[in-house]
């Protein structure tokens, strides 16, 4: 029984085939399942470093920037094995350089105002990383073939 007005209940369920059975369709940027080829797992990573990046520049002199520091020496190393995942080694060499500068353990001597540019510079380079690093998604039969 059709609906007043509306085509018929579970109508849109059944799909409209856009090419010919005897041909096959183009290839397109999405997948089957019209998920992107890719993933970006950098971009929340990059985007939390960029935040306390710019959010600490205030406290560069207290004894309170080692937690800083940390924070952003691991946040770096997270990004740089996306980046190695995703083979932008360029990002790979950038956020190294990141993690080296940052780290808290061997401390870099900076003075304060290049400090508080280079939080910055940082800061622009995380967010550059994050959106640039693409990591292709995994088929189904290579997640089913690893040990």
């Amino acid at each position: 029984m059709a609906r007043k007005g509306r085509p018929p209940a579970g109508s849109s369920l059944q799909g409209v085939p856009t090419h010919r059975p005897d041909e096959r369709p183009a290839a397109t940027a999405a997948s089957a399942d019209g998920m992107p080829p890719f993933t970006r797992p950098a971009l929340a990573p990059s985007l939390l470093a960029a935040v306390v990046l710019i959010a600490f520049v205030a406290v560069l002199d207290s004894s309170g920037f080692v937690f800083v520091r940390w924070g952003v020496t691991v946040l770096a190393l997270i990004v740089l094995v996306f980046a190695v995942r995703g083979r932008s080694w360029w990002a790979v060499a950038l956020t190294a350089a990141i993690a080296v500068c940052w780290n808290p353990v061997v401390i870099v001597p900076i003075p304060g105002q290049v400090w508080a540019g280079l939080q910055l510079v940082a800061a622009a380079a995380f967010i550059l990383t994050g959106i640039a690093v693409k990591v292709p998604r995994e088929t189904g039969a290579g997640r089913a073939s690893r040990p």
